[in-house]
């Protein structure tokens, strides 16, 4: 370089740090980052005087409020329990990728690892295996609450409902009954606190396989099932739904007179691995809905019965279902070719491709797919495999779902070996709930034993309603109509119907007499 040349700057120092300039004030803030993130309270000092455009109820003195619907880029909670790359399709628990725990782990043994944050010892899993197991079995009154409901009542209404009800059972793990710091304290290492804590735990996932079991056998309307001894999670599970004669009792005794009943190995090991897929996904829905309803600290039933409430709907634990009904609509392979030309056109829905967090493939559908293969070649292919693999194909080729990165996720597989295993299509959320209950936990156990304590979550709301306005008498006011600004006009039949009628013709009656 000649000495006439002009000196390079210097590079700044890196800084942690965000700059932002109010417009309307000309002020300058310096926001920190912190894992590439930056704290929404800090806004809150971002103040400015109500302008022109601005309302009473937009409260711009108190601070900007930072406005994310859906929670498309709001993170809510520091957490060391999954890990998701969308854009990569990478899925890890604890560190562990899908793929590995997959092939090499077991549902409790991955269970353990979500909850307690490694891998455990051979001593500690036959530990955890062990109360696990033994916690499966249901108090005697549970046989009439299960029979209570509607003989065609939804198993996730039965399930939901039941885990609400399993926590009337125990007052000593109700906040409201023992303290609220029942389980904060957890969080100083209090050891009665956590060995209650984890009782709790080891009840509610034991007894998952058991209360989905009797809301399965209810809608049967067979006896329910004690929970087997010597069997792993998801064979005692097969065992509750399918065992049939009162006096078959599974035993490694030769010399029993009963018959031995033991679930297959392929379809157990299949719904295994299918457990650990599902055992949890970071802040989907439900287990937001398990932190929110968490924060106030009620018992950890409750929570647990608020997740499944949340799974319950068709966007979050329906998804499986709707692919077998979609693959029903289709019919044949060569059908497929229209139906995707409806979807371009908006006509039909794709269900069982894209993600609300994968950009590309989902990890879980690789092994899923073979999984399906497997469970195949024992229950045989199931009459939708044809289209399903034809709908597959197309798509994976067609620009129009590629340049959308609409690929496979994991429920377009599940629905179809769910199905070939013979279980009917409102059961499939169930088969959800039941190893998801393994991630709720983790993360409400994960909140209680924060060391800066439980804050309830109060999210902001952004008002758009009507301004200050004074109260119109009855009869001042004027009639306001338009969709969704009155109750709608509701068609009664049977009792209601008849008793209408009857109070109708009764009053034109005394008005005729009149």
């Amino acid at each position: 370089m000649g000495k006439d040349a002009p000196s390079s700057k210097l590079p700044q120092a890196h800084e942690d740090s965000l700059t932002v300039i109010d417009n309307r004030t000309g002020k300058q803030y310096k926001v920190p980052i912190t894992h590439n993130s930056i704290p929404a309270p800090f806004f809150n000092s971002i103040r400015a005087p109500s302008g022109p455009k601005d309302r009473p109820e937009d409260e711009s003195e108190r601070g900007l409020r930072v406005f994310d619907r859906g929670f498309l880029n709001t993170a809510v909670i520091q957490s060391s329990i999954t890990y998701i790359d969308g854009d990569n399709g990478i899925l890890r628990y604890r560190g562990y990728p899908i793929e590995q725990l997959a092939s090499e782990s077991s549902f409790l043994e991955c269970a353990y690892l979500l909850i307690y944050g490694s891998l455990p010892t051979q001593a500690q899993l036959s530990l955890f295996d062990r109360e696990v197991l033994l916690h499966g079995l249901m108090h005697a009154d549970a046989t009439g609450f299960f029979r209570s409901f509607r003989y065609d009542a939804h198993p996730m209404a039965i399930l939901t409902s039941a885990f609400a009800y399993l926590g009337s059972y125990y007052g000593e793990a109700n906040p409201s009954l023992q303290g609220q710091d029942l389980y904060t304290k957890c969080a100083k290492g209090d050891p009665v606190a956590l060995q209650n804590m984890d009782r709790q735990i080891f009840r509610l996932i034991g007894k998952a396989t058991t209360l989905a079991a009797m809301a399965y056998r209810v809608r049967q309307g067979r006896e329910f099932v004690v929970p087997p001894t010597g069997m792993s999670y998801t064979e005692s599970f097969l065992y509750q739904l399918d065992h049939l004669s009162p006096t078959d009792a599974f035993s490694t005794s030769s010399s029993s007179s009963a018959t031995p009943y033991k679930p297959h190995p392929i379809l157990a090991r299949a719904l295994d691995i299918l457990f650990i897929l599902h055992a949890d996904h970071e802040l989907n829905a439900s287990s937001t809905t398990v932190l929110q309803a968490g924060s106030s600290l009620p018992d950890p039933y409750s929570v647990v019965a608020a997740g499944c409430a949340s799974l319950y709907g068709p966007l979050h634990g329906g998804a499986n279902e709707a692919v077998i009904r979609m693959l029903v609509s289709i019919g044949s392979p060569e059908n497929v070719p229209a139906f995707l030309a409806a979807v371009k056109r908006r006509e039909k829905v794709l269900s069982g491709f894209g993600h609300r967090v994968y950009k590309t493939s989902d990890p879980r559908s690789f092994i899923i797919r073979k999984v399906a293969d497997e469970v195949f070649t024992v229950t045989g292919p199931d009459p939708l495999l044809a289209t399903a693999m034809a709908l597959h194909d197309e798509a994976l080729k067609d620009d129009y779902f590629v340049s959308r990165k609409l690929a496979p996720n994991v429920d377009f597989w599940s629905g179809l070996i769910y199905r070939a295993m013979g279980f009917p299509m409102d059961f499939f959320p169930v088969l959800f709930v039941v190893p998801r209950v393994v991630g709720w936990l983790a993360h409400w156990r994960q909140m209680m034993l924060s060391p800066d304590g439980v804050k309830i979550w109060r999210p902001r709301q952004i008002y758009v309603g009507p301004p200050e306005r004074p109260f119109v008498l009855l009869n001042e006011r004027e009639l306001v109509e338009g969709t969704g600004k009155a109750p709608s006009t509701i068609t009664h039949s049977g009792m209601t119907k008849r008793r209408g009628l009857a109070e109708a013709g009764s009053l034109g009656v005394v008005k005729s007499k009149l």
